[in-house]
């Protein structure tokens, strides 16, 4: 009998019924702890996401002012070394103008000392020369050689006798009645013009046909 009533006691409904309860309880308190651990963990996630919201614009401002301060940086050198370069320059031109102001005439005064040479060694001589004609080819071939080396720098007799009169290269000092010459025409010449390149050193003076 005794045995029989242990086992009923053992298989008694009301007891499975409590331990059951008791493990539904269990239960739900650990859903109910991992819910609130799922949930703290939801929050702690959206509350970073607000926080690196925030903290974005202040990082894209930072980022911004400084590729800003970069770009200055970097003008500014461009533009101290181009201040330099023209610095640099100017007084190149400078010198250079200043060189040319003081040595400009280096290479016509070489042309010029070799007739000046040639002219020294003529006056040594002129006093035993007795030949008239022979005086007379010194000179002409002394004038010859210092035409020659000026012409070599660029210089260049005007033409004029039998040429129209051009103001811009002949200066008319004499006007001349004639029939035989074109108006206009030049007749004489009273002066030597020349000119260096296009730029007209003297004009040349003339005498001008007209009618």
């Amino acid at each position: 009998m005794k045995n029989i009533f242990e086992k009923r006691l053992n298989n008694n409904p009301f007891e499975k019924k409590e331990a059951e309860k008791g493990e539904i309880k269990e239960t739900m308190a650990e859903e109910n702890t991992e819910q609130e651990i799922v949930e703290e963990t939801q929050q702690e996630e959206v509350s970073k996401g607000e926080s690196a919201q925030k903290d974005e614009p202040e990082t894209c401002q930072a980022a911004l002012e400084e590729k800003i301060k970069q770009d200055y940086e970097n003008l500014n050198n461009q533009y101290l070394r181009l201040a330099a370069d023209f610095d640099n320059y100017r007084k190149r031109q400078a010198q250079e103008r200043e060189d040319l102001l003081k040595y400009g005439a280096q290479e016509c005064m070489k042309k010029v000392i070799e007739v000046v040479d040639n002219f020294d060694r003529a006056s040594e001589v002129v006093n035993k020369i007795d030949d008239v004609e022979k005086m007379k080819e010194t000179f002409f071939v002394l004038n010859k050689q210092l035409m020659d080396s000026l012409t070599k720098l660029g210089l260049e007799q005007i033409k004029s006798v039998g040429e129209k009169f051009d103001p811009n290269i002949h200066e008319a000092v004499m006007q001349t009645q004639s029939e035989e010459y074109p108006e206009e025409t030049i007749i004489k010449e009273l002066q030597k013009g020349y000119k260096l390149g296009d730029k007209v050193l003297r004009p040349a003076m003339v005498e001008v046909a007209v009618k």
